[in-house]
């Protein structure tokens, strides 16, 4: 059995490899779970979920770019460089966006800048503030690739930082399915009989309830924040693996090689995992990278009503949520660059369980 198995799983990899747009898609997912992963490595603004907020330079379109003074605090940081490149910098200093500025006996002169062709405020710090004197390398041309949001912080940042939550909820919800669903699955196809019927019964009941109010009850139950939401999804999501596996258990379990199994007296877990489990792992595959997609546009879909990652947290979802009113007035692409996000990652998982599922196919 294992000889074959190897030799199927490595005609199902060169089929994959095949799949122009299957392999397009894996480097696609990949190139995104990185820049998740070292989201706060690549941000321009490498604050705690980029939330450095300047109100004067809000809302600005791509490419903006502006001088921005950083007031040093005096306060240390004391991250590690772990910590930083993990979970962002805590961010002590205060920094300033300018239009101006000239140094007038010790004393930095600068002109905040200002939205709207209004004047600026001009104000004056001591150079003692900064070490050295040397205020010059605090003063930098800042540029918003992205622009900046309404609260104007840097869009690609929070765009950077949003991916993490998109993407993981995707493994976690996939990693949660499929635990129970195995689980469940197995018990009612391989036992049958009352097993088979209460279990049966539980997955009718939570198939009836419409995904996003059964997601919106759990998170009631275990309040609001994202942990709570990737549990709720990933418990949405079971329903669909045990339905198949179940299904796959019944028809291999008439099988010769399961009847051998017993007859040689292995136990119950044993032919399930060992022997029966194996085999029905292709559509299992499949139903995976549905699931992913699936819990990605949940959570989109969630952070939007409000319920998802809670501010100042960035998501994908809850950017469209801030932005969409934007869409009218005139600076559509706020809402637009997210929402393209979502689409492009859920294009790829779906296109990598079309690629799979004809990888799989043992009868083509």
């Amino acid at each position: 059995m294992g000889h074959q198995n190897n030799s199927l799983t490595s005609l199902a990899l060169q089929k994959f490899k095949k799949n122009f747009w299957g392999v397009f898609s894996l480097v696609i997912i990949a190139g995104i779970g990185l820049i998740s992963v070292f989201a706060y490595v690549f941000a321009p603004d490498a604050s705690k979920n980029a939330n450095q907020m300047h109100l004067s330079i809000h809302s600005k379109s791509p490419g903006f770019e502006v001088q921005m003074l950083t007031i040093p605090s005096g306060i240390e940081n004391k991250q590690s460089f772990i910590s930083k490149s993990l979970f962002g910098r805590t961010n002590t200093d205060t920094e300033v966006p300018i239009t101006a500025y000239e140094v007038v006996n010790d004393q930095l002169h600068y002109t905040e800048y200002a939205s709207d062709g209004l004047k600026g405020l001009e104000k004056q710090i001591d150079l003692s503030v900064f070490p050295n004197s040397a205020y010059r390398s605090y003063i930098e041309t800042r540029n918003f690739i992205f622009g900046t949001d309404k609260y104007g912080r840097d869009y690609l940042s929070r765009i950077l930082i949003g991916s993490r939550i998109s993407f993981f909820i995707g493994f976690v919800a996939v990693f949660i399915s499929l635990l129970v669903g195995l689980i469940m699955g197995s018990l009612a196809g391989y036992y049958s009989g009352r097993v088979d019927a209460i279990i049966m019964w539980i997955i009718n009941v939570t198939w009836s309830i419409p995904t996003l109010l059964l997601v919106i009850a759990i998170t009631l139950a275990l309040g609001k924040g994202f942990w709570q939401v990737f549990i709720a999804v990933g418990l949405t999501m079971w329903v669909e693996v045990a339905r198949v596996v179940r299904g796959q258990i019944i028809s291999s379990k008439q099988m010769q090689y399961v009847t051998a199994a017993r007859a040689l007296g292995y136990t119950d877990y044993r032919i399930i995992t060992k022997h029966i489990l194996p085999n029905i792992f292709g559509p299992l595959i499949v139903i995976s990278a549905a699931n992913f997609a699936a819990a990605i546009l949940i959570e989109s879909g969630l952070s939007f009503l409000g319920i998802g990652a809670q501010p100042p947290m960035a998501s994908w979802g809850a950017m469209i949520k801030d932005h969409y009113n934007y869409i009218i007035l005139g600076k559509p692409y706020l809402a637009l660059i997210p929402g393209i996000c979502i689409m492009i990652l859920v294009m790829a998982f779906m296109l990598v369980g079309n690629a799979l599922r004809d990888a799989l196919d043992v009868k083509s």
